[in-house]
């Protein structure tokens, strides 16, 4: 995809074809059975930005734009084979697929394994595990295979089980008395545990609505078993957009601001889970779940804070996030925290992705982030060697702040501390640490007339005069 663009309805398509679908007064119904909606078509800069990013790193080349004359002819197989469905459907036979699925693979192609940061994190298993004391079931959502071209006996039974199962707990679920509801909804946290088929079965609206509906319980045995039925059902790929897009984001957000300690603990599972998916990260940090989860980074829960931090890692990783962090404060307290060698390995990559931005980088010079980094490299104390890269790609990250940083590094005596590091190191510790050296060693034109403690002195005087006028 060279051009995606965001459409009324919030799906993504290439551009030309969304041109060719309003041009040709086509409305397609989508695999999920779901109508776009093609009045307004906002730019998806962030997905283009991942794709080429990805390519990048991949040693790719950028995909290229189709052109109009070839979105409208994929639009036309698409009409050939939505009409060729209706009258399969009228004959009560299953249309094939397999046109269908390919005319979707080009209007919206996807990248896997993309990530949307500058630099590579050191321990990617950990960043896009889920949690593992909620399910023991694989990570990996259920591939979807294609079956028969006719439904066979054995299928029908399975879909009528299927139905008759969500029914009963739809039952329970929403009933007036409140142990038939904690009886259901413990019998649907068991079932969604290990099966991993079921999980996208049950993941159906009336399901989401009813769990939506217990998780804001004044009882807290629902409260805690909706929320980790939640988390089960997010642990399949294919669920996670869907239960964003279900409204229950709002009730996780309230949960997490004033629920029981254990219900919190497994929202921050949760919202750690469906913040893997890219099309949520936009989502939930619109939805207003940046602010609790800063403040769940610091809670007396232990699975609270690391579930917390790698949310929102995942978030940051999206720019109009950062600069949500960046106003709510969350440099100021990132920073505090890592000083007292408080997670530091998890707060680090979300510095790391702030630092990314001019927004997070301004902060950091600001309250002393360049000083703090050098510090700790000193020091040395680090738990492992991707706790230290990690410092250096945040220290690596403030270096694109052009004259203020190396007038703050020249102060904190980083050159001679990364020379060290550069000499004693390996690998990407290495290579980052040459790459800092690097900018700090640029020669400007303007900077050889640069009276570097003026220049400091004068950072001084605006942080002063911020704060009296604030």
């Amino acid at each position: 995809m060279a051009d995606p663009v965001i459409v009324s309805s919030g799906h993504t398509f290439e551009r030309h074809c969304v041109h060719a679908c309003k041009s040709l007064s086509f409305t397609p119904v989508l695999p999920d059975n779901s109508i776009p909606d093609f009045s307004t078509i906002i730019p998806n800069l962030a997905l283009k930005s991942t794709i080429l990013n990805f390519c990048r790193s991949s040693l790719l080349d950028p995909p290229k734009p189709i052109n109009f004359l070839t979105a409208e002819n994929l639009v036309f197989t698409l009409m050939a084979t939505q009409k060729a469905q209706n009258l399969n459907n009228n004959n009560n036979n299953k249309p094939s697929p397999l046109v269908e699925r390919r005319v979707y693979a080009n209007l919206t192609p996807t990248l896997k394994d993309r990530e949307t940061v500058s630099y590579r994190p050191s321990n990617l298993t950990e960043l896009n595990r889920v949690p593992s004391h909620i399910s023991t079931s694989s990570e990996e959502s259920v591939t979807p295979t294609s079956g028969p071209t006719s439904s066979s006996a054995s299928d029908v039974d399975t879909l009528n089980s299927n139905s008759i199962e969500e029914d009963e707990l739809v039952v329970k679920l929403k009933s007036s008395h409140i142990s038939e509801q904690e009886e259901g909804v413990i019998s649907f946290r068991k079932l969604t545990r290990t099966r991993e088929e079921t999980r996208v079965q049950l993941c159906t609206p009336r399901i989401l609505s009813a769990l939506r509906v217990l998780i804001t319980s004044r009882y807290a045995s629902l409260q805690v078993n909706s929320v980790a039925a939640l988390v089960n059902l997010s642990l399949e790929n294919r669920n996670k957009v869907k239960i964003v897009r279900s409204g229950i984001v709002p009730s996780l957000i309230d949960m997490l601001k004033s629920g029981v300690q254990e219900s919190q603990e497994h929202v921050a599972g949760a919202l750690f889970s469906l913040a893997l998916d890219d099309q949520n990260k936009t989502a939930i940090g619109v939805l207003g779940a940046l602010p609790p989860l800063l403040h769940a980074v610091r809670s007396e829960s232990e699975r609270t804070r690391h579930d917390s931090a790698l949310a929102l890692y995942h978030l940051s990783l999206v720019q109009s996030n950062r600069v949500k962090l960046v106003k709510l404060g969350a440099v100021q307290v990132l920073l505090g925290m890592v000083k007292t060698g408080h997670m530091t390995g998890r707060l680090l990559l979300i510095l790391c992705n702030l630092a990314v931005s001019s927004e997070g980088r301004a902060a950091m010079l600001d309250v002393g982030g360049v000083e703090c980094f050098v510090c700790m490299l000193r020091k040395g104390e680090f738990d492992s060697e991707s706790t230290r890269e990690n410092c250096l790609a945040s220290l690596y990250g403030l270096s694109h702040g052009g004259l203020r940083f190396k007038g703050l590094a020249k102060e904190a005596s980083a050159e001679e501390l990364l020379i060290h590091v550069e000499e004693t190191g390996n690998g990407r510790v290495k290579d980052k640490a040459r790459k800092i050296l690097e900018v700090l060693r640029q020669k400007d034109e303007e900077e050889e007339e640069v009276d570097w403690e003026k220049l400091l002195n004068s950072d001084d005087d605006i942080s002063q005069s911020r704060i009296s006028s604030s």
